[in-house]
């Protein structure tokens, strides 16, 4: 996930807060375009289809950067404000499906020992 999620040319300044803009902002989720002072800047949607297959990635490749991709703080995109009840939906929605997949996992591994130490 190292890779720049930001299509647009818009980069939040770390000091100020301020945001440069060197062409067209669009909504990540809608495509709308934007004006800077309207934009709801927030980190990426990550779903989990992206997220298993980045850890797999790394793991296969380069395992010792695992931490640094898993840590690292996400560079904010752009938001259309009348997207944000859809954003913290999927957000919601990508959750729930991490914590299934846990939850499988941890049952696919505790389901065993149990069977076995009876």
């Amino acid at each position: 996930m190292p890779v720049d999620l930001i299509s647009q040319s818009a980069r939040r300044s770390q000091e100020d807060g301020t945001v440069q803009i060197d062409s067209e902002i669009h909504c990540a989720l809608t495509g709308r375009p934007l004006r800077p002072d309207e934009a709801y800047w927030a980190p990426p949607l990550v779903t989990v289809g992206t997220l298993v297959s980045t850890i797999w990635k790394t793991l296969t490749t380069t395992p010792g950067s695992l931490g640094e991709i898993l840590m690292s703080e996400q560079p904010n995109v752009a938001y259309a404000p009348e997207s944000r009840q859809e954003l913290a939906r999927r957000r919601s929605t990508e959750q729930i499906k991490l914590l299934g997949l846990l939850l499988l996992i941890a049952a696919a591994l505790i389901i065993p020992i149990i069977i076995l130490m009876r």
